[in-house]
């Protein structure tokens, strides 16, 4: 094992603990639930093998779900954040290419870039979530304000994150 990967591990749990301990209580007006975990398939180095990819999102979601209660929906929504994310990767590659072991985040790609990147992926794993959770479309309103109002709560504390990480790293 080599330190990339007993770093990614450790992220792992620290994200896992981070969504089971603190983000599970924290929602806003009942509508706005924070699902910093999905972060952690979003940050992994661009060049993951997307098999090792999907499997590291399957877990991270199945382990979410045994404490949610939830019969498999954060694996699912996870895995095909996970599944996608190398294809969004592909469409929004910079005119330069992606430097070798980094990773997409905001403090080597700047705001604007990270913000296209991970917007809709973070938005496609809530609508999933949110929308297999109601059994389909029948409250499609109120499922939908759930996904805008999540996506924006989830979004702000990812990148105060990002930003907090990046500050003190320089």
């Amino acid at each position: 094992m080599n330190r990339e990967t007993i770093l990614h591990s450790l992220y792992f749990v620290l994200y896992l603990l981070a969504q089971v301990m603190l983000f599970r209580q924290l929602v806003l007006f009942d509508t706005a639930f924070c699902f910093l975990y999905v972060a952690f398939i979003l940050l992994l180095p661009i060049e993951t093998n997307p098999i090792i990819l999907m499997f590291t999102g399957f877990l991270l979601g199945f382990f979410i779900d045994i404490f949610y209660d939830s019969l498999g929906l954060h694996a699912l929504s996870l895995v095909l954040v996970a599944y996608l994310r190398n294809y969004w990767l592909a469409t929004i590659t910079p005119q330069g290419g992606y430097d070798a072991g980094q990773g997409p985040t905001l403090a080597v790609n700047g705001l604007q870039w990270f913000m296209v990147y991970s917007i809709p992926l973070v938005f496609v794993h809530h609508a999933v979530l949110f929308f297999a959770e109601a059994g389909g479309f029948g409250i499609f309103w109120f499922t939908m304000s759930k996904v805008m109002t999540s996506l924006l709560f989830t979004m702000t504390v990812i990148l105060l994150f990002q930003y907090f990480s990046f500050r003190r790293r320089r």
